[in-house]
């Protein structure tokens, strides 16, 4: 198939999310889930409408969905399947939950869709924030005011900004459990949500990002994130990811986490950045 009957499906399935989600914001019904993170009653929604969404996919066994919300999502952590795989669909239903629940603006909506294990389509909506990002398999977007008469899309380009005192970096929550920051110039930001890490970057709102992610946290940014000329480098060794490999990824209760910690930027500021992190 074309990407666009895929991508079709996708933003039908963000622009229902979306509404989900500003529908049940004032009440969302917080709880806690077996590793205490947050769970909403929009997560659970969520994860039900993708699965209705994709359900004529998910028919052929040539596709999967790794659901952050699906208690059985850890026996798709296998090569051999993966490999059998031709499509690899990752939704994250909230990425951003705890901002949710607690009715602040920047959480997202994330769908991607792997091809050969490589990262193929991804749409993220930030429903609150009234915006959306796209790729296509070649070209990513950014879409403000989406579904609606008054949309406006501009492509994203590469960038290399160069690093100065107004510039700012991404990283996650956990970041001072291990590391520290070293540099009063070119200052950190933390929004908790990780979708919005990656995305913005990707249109010049920040340097990049430090993350520890799970796939679903990543898969909808990731081809977003590549047409900007950004890159996933692992923090310890350099390497960039390039592909879905179950070795790189944590099992058990922590499936689909990410074993190493990884950085995102430009080839060019990836060694500026990384020498700003105290604990490497």
């Amino acid at each position: 198939m074309k990407p666009e009957i895929y991508l079709t499906c996708m933003f039908d399935f963000v622009r229902e999310a979306g509404a989900l989600a500003l529908a049940y914001i004032s009440d969302s019904s917080p709880g806690l889930k077996s590793d205490q993170t947050i769970i909403t009653r929009a997560d659970r929604e969520i994860s039900a409408l993708c699965r209705q969404k994709l359900a004529a996919f998910l028919n052929d066994p040539t596709h999967i969905l790794v659901d952050e919300e699906d208690p059985q999502m850890g026996k798709y952590l296998d090569q051999s399947l993966l490999g059998k795989a031709k499509f690899i669909w990752s939704v994250d239903p909230i990425d951003g939950t705890r901002i949710y629940a607690n009715r602040m603006p920047t959480f997202g909506i994330s769908l991607g869709l792997l091809k050969d294990l490589k990262p193929w389509l991804g749409v993220v909506y930030f429903p609150v924030l009234d915006e959306l990002f796209f790729c296509n398999g070649s070209e990513a977007f950014f879409v403000s005011r989406p579904f609606t008469s008054k949309e406006q899309k501009t492509k994203i380009v590469p960038i290399d900004e160069p690093i100065g005192p107004q510039s700012i970096f991404f990283c996650n929550d956990t970041f001072f459990q291990k590391f520290n920051w070293g540099d009063r110039d070119f200052h950190i930001m933390i929004h908790a949500c990780a979708v919005l890490n990656l995305c913005w970057p990707s249109i010049g709102r920040g340097m990049g990002c430090f993350l520890r992610s799970h796939l679903w946290d990543f898969a909808g940014s990731w081809p977003i994130m590549r047409a900007a000329g950004l890159s996933f480098r692992s923090v310890k060794t350099g390497k960039c990811l390039e592909q879905i490999d179950v070795s790189l990824f944590e099992m058990g209760q922590k499936s689909w986490e990410l074993k190493e910690y990884y950085l995102v930027s430009s080839e060019r500021n990836y060694p500026i950045i990384k020498s700003k992190i105290i604990g490497i």
